[in-house]
């Protein structure tokens, strides 16, 4: 499968953004899906999750309340709306995907992931 990601840019903290990540293939109901980022001169760290059904979703501590993760199977796409982000969002986002064999299992770890987007950079000014 093949994700790519895109919505990025600049916006102001308190703002809103919309991330999509479109995935190619017709295989986008068998896989758990997420967002990760990573800013400069850091690890990249886990942001969003959501499972095949979008039953389940889990999402880092740093953006729980303002960060939504969801999915839309008609466009074989998953979002993250941000709001409310802050400088500390500062960081090129990243779309991951990976098959499950259930419909509410979610994924956190980036080591579980298959298939990666190519980022999307995204900069919160204060």
């Amino acid at each position: 499968v093949q994700l790519q990601a895109s919505g990025g840019g600049l916006v102001q903290a308190g703002g809103s953004l919309r991330l999509s990540c479109a995935a190619s293939g017709h295989t986008f109901s068998t896989y758990a899906m997420g967002w990760f980022r990573q800013a400069p001169g850091k690890e990249r760290e886990f942001v969003a999750a959501i499972s095949r059904s979008g039953g389940s979703t889990v999402y880092a501590d740093s953006v729980k309340g303002r960060f939504t993760i969801s999915r839309e199977y008609v466009k074989n796409t998953i979002y993250l709306q941000m709001n409310s982000p802050e400088p500390e969002d500062t960081a090129v986002y990243y779309c991951a995907a990976t098959p499950v064999p259930t419909i509410l299992m979610v994924k956190i770890k980036s080591d579980d992931y298959i298939y990666w987007g190519q980022g999307t950079q995204v900069t919160v000014s204060s």
